[in-house]
């Protein structure tokens, strides 16, 4: 069946592109995960109850505002929603109901077969940092992101093997206008890597245009029965949906291309101090939204969002890596399952300006809390830096080096005959060294992870090379990448209807930078 859909959806390409293909460089990317290790629950069944209770209460009682958007109060009113102006208070029990229709697992294909992703289950799909107008690097230190440096970041991601996922706005482009640069950053995905990517949602149009530039790059029946795209869809917390992020929302729930429905939580600022109050502030927003996406098209995928950090009370700067933001992540997770969906959070989350040790601490904490808590889409998960208003280059090298790590943590432990080792055991005995018994010779390439970035050198062979940090090593690794990157192959044709399509766009409208 598999095969069968990748023929429909080929779009040739001729002798040419099936020889370039042939002498082109191989880029190993690992299969997205696949978790062989329980997940971390914190909350006892009584907690979730009460907390799902309170969400359905905030729904019926308090009830969420739908701004600007007539037709949304319009869906709700129908399914049976109290609406008074732009507020809707939805009955008990009608949320989860129409929650009901989201599938709990869906494919996002990838125009390379074999990296199309599944999103839920006991999956972990990892995607780039998303959304930073600055970037970072050792040469040019912090400045506004142009074009250039997202072309940068979307070949990064197609060599770097532990990353699944190209992402959406890797960076904010800023020196195109902000009404085109969405064109722009589709067709860095669309041509420089063949990973699945995101859309655009800063306007609805933007979204269509993102839909209709998928239609050319996999067929235009293919996007219509499949999901080829994940896009974020941000809530206004607290309980406040924007016309503009819904709007966007309902292209794609209509296209039957995903999205996921995100709080935007910065504790104590957007929603109560408390962990369970703010897990119940997220499960009603959440329930709203994807309830909504269903109003607009029954059985459309969506996941559960929930971007949460706490905050410095004496700065009121976000922080990250906290024990209350795993916690609520953890939570939340728990409230993914029990809703049948699946779940966004987590990430290289840092408030650090630097790729330094703050950064590896609460990147470490930010990475692992998502991997236990059984996120199955990880947006953010290399690069992030300053709070996500910086995207840098040498932490995207290192944090996608480290997702490495959570591959192998993923694997659990094996105990088949070739794990168990008694072969080995029994051969070296007492007061001996494995390092030269067969058991080790046949498997010492594959027993241990091992990192790209990282040096595990002696000091003086180190200290010869250059006593080179972790920033360093990273900016070289980078600059072997890019010297190695070549175009994934693409169909002439399909490239020479996307330029059209992105010039035609450009050339429909004049420039705005507001």
């Amino acid at each position: 069946m598999a095969e069968a859909a990748a023929r429909k959806r080929s779009r040739g390409g001729g002798g040419a592109a099936r020889r370039a293909e042939r002498t082109s460089t191989a880029v190993e990317t690992a299969k997205f995960i696949q978790r062989n290790i329980p997940n971390f629950e914190v909350l006892n069944d009584e907690a979730l109850e009460i907390i799902e209770h309170n969400a359905e209460t905030v729904l019926e009682e308090i009830g969420v505002n739908f701004v600007n958007n007539p037709a949304a109060l319009a869906r709700w009113k129908a399914a049976g929603a109290e609406v008074q102006g732009e507020r809707v208070r939805i009955p008990r029990g009608l949320a989860r109901q129409l929650c009901g229709t989201a599938p709990s697992q869906f494919t996002q294909h990838a125009r390379n077969p074999e990296r199309s992703v599944e999103i839920g289950g006991r999956s972990l799909v990892l995607a780039p940092v998303y959304g930073p107008p600055f970037v970072r690097d050792i040469d040019g230190g912090r400045r506004y992101a142009t074009i250039d440096d997202f072309r940068t970041f979307v070949k990064l991601g197609q060599m770097s093997k532990w990353l699944h996922h190209s992402g959406g706005t890797v960076c904010e482009p800023t020196d195109v206008a902000v009404n085109k640069r969405h064109l722009d950053m589709l067709l860095a995905h669309m041509t420089l890597s063949d990973k699945p990517f995101m859309g655009s949602v800063t306007e609805p149009s933007r979204a269509r245009d993102s839909v209709e530039m998928s239609e050319i790059l996999f067929g235009k029946q293919f996007v219509s029965d499949n999901a080829v795209m994940t896009s974020l869809i941000n809530i206004n917390s607290p309980l406040t949906f924007d016309d503009v992020m819904m709007g966007a929302m309902e292209v794609y729930a209509e296209a039957g291309q995903a999205s996921i429905i995100s709080p935007f939580i910065v504790g104590g600022a957007m929603a109560p101090v408390s962990v369970a109050g703010t897990l119940t502030q997220v499960l009603a927003e959440v329930l709203a939204g994807v309830a909504y996406s269903q109003l607009v098209r029954a059985g459309a995928p969506v996941i559960f969002g929930a971007f949460v950090t706490s905050i410095d009370m004496n700065s009121g700067a976000p922080t990250f890596g906290t024990p209350e933001a795993a916690h609520i992540t953890y939570g939340a997770g728990q409230l993914a399952r029990r809703l049948g969906l699946p779940y966004r959070s987590a990430g290289s989350f840092c408030g650090s300006k630097l790729p330094d040790a703050q950064a590896a601490y609460e990147t470490a904490n930010s990475l692992n809390m998502g991997l236990l808590a059984g996120v199955n889409f990880m947006l953010h998960a290399c690069g992030w830096l300053e709070g996500g208003l910086v995207a840098s280059f040498e932490k995207f090298v290192m944090d996608a080096d480290q997702l490495g790590a959570l591959h192998g943590l993923a694997k659990g432990i094996a105990v088949d005959e070739t794990a168990q080792a008694m072969d080995a055991i029994r051969e070296v005995g007492p007061g001996g060294h494995y390092l030269g018994c067969a058991h080790t010779q046949a498997n010492f390439k594959s027993a241990f992870w091992r990192s790209e970035v990282l040096d595990y050198k002696p000091f003086e062979t180190w200290s010869e090379e250059g006593a080179r940090d972790t920033v360093a090593l990273a900016r070289a690794r980078m600059d072997r990448m890019l010297a190695t990157y070549e175009e994934p192959v693409m169909d002439p044709a399909v490239r020479e209807a996307l330029l059209a399509y992105v010039a035609q766009k450009k050339a429909s409208m004049p420039d705005a930078f507001s």
